[in-house]
């Protein structure tokens, strides 16, 4: 008989009851396994660090650590953790803060128990989760594109003028980019240091008039200077 690939959890809630909810949920899954529980922010972190668990389930509110910072810290160690955020407030800014963190999913508390079983299968796999939708990398990177009515590009570089400033090689980076590739990804993709990476997107940044790595991909997809193509995902 085939032994289940179990997916290590810990779960992070100042609520009780709540908690102890979740853990009654994945406790009944034989490919889900809680390897930690925290009732605050900085007990769950540490525990992340610790533990290196696949998915790293977190309330945002919490007493003393924002779970919005616990998604930028986990991103910052390059843990492997996948991040979901589980909150009561189903808000669009909280939701490209989170994403523009690291976040791998944002779901509402109000979430069906198996339906939020089969989103952290699907977080395991390497899609996103946004609130009831189970998205790819490709449609992820298109719904970051409509939520941009507040984001001005009015006041951009127009398209012309972008396409003409890019060199080749900061147009590469940019298509790695639109792939959501970490520095460390491009650089061995172009075979290139990690330090000269750094350098292309700050320079990219400046070009496009941007502040991140999401805008400057969100506004490269709006003006047609980069391509999605789908990823193969894991049956």
């Amino acid at each position: 008989m085939m032994e289940v690939q179990r997916i290590s959890l810990v779960i992070i809630d100042d609520h009780p009851l709540f908690r102890q909810g979740l853990e009654d949920v994945f406790r009944l899954e034989n490919d889900l396994e809680i390897v930690g529980v925290a009732s605050t922010g900085q007990e769950g972190l540490s525990l992340i660090k610790k533990l290196r668990p696949h998915i790293g389930i977190t309330d945002v509110n919490l007493p003393d650590l924002s779970g919005l910072i616990i998604v930028k810290e986990v991103a910052k160690a390059r843990l492997g953790t996948k991040m979901v955020l589980l909150t009561a407030y189903d808000d669009l800014a909280q939701k490209l803060g989170a994403f523009q963190m690291g976040a791998r999913g944002y779901i509402t508390k109000d979430v069906q128990p198996f339906d939020l079983v089969e989103q952290i299968r699907a977080v395991a796999k390497g899609y996103y989760i946004i609130s009831d939708k189970i998205l790819t990398h490709r449609e992820f990177i298109e719904w970051l594109a409509l939520q941009t009515n507040s984001y001005n590009i009015e006041d951009k570089p127009n398209e012309v003028t972008v396409v003409s400033s890019l060199s080749p090689r900061e147009m590469e980076v940019l298509n790695h980019l639109s792939q959501g590739q970490s520095n460390k990804e491009i650089a061995r993709q172009m075979g290139i240091s990690h330090q000269t990476v750094k350098n292309h997107l700050a320079s990219l940044f400046r070009k496009l008039g941007v502040e991140d790595r999401t805008q400057a991909v969100v506004f490269a997809l709006q003006h047609g200077l980069v391509r999605m193509h789908p990823l193969e995902t894991k049956e």
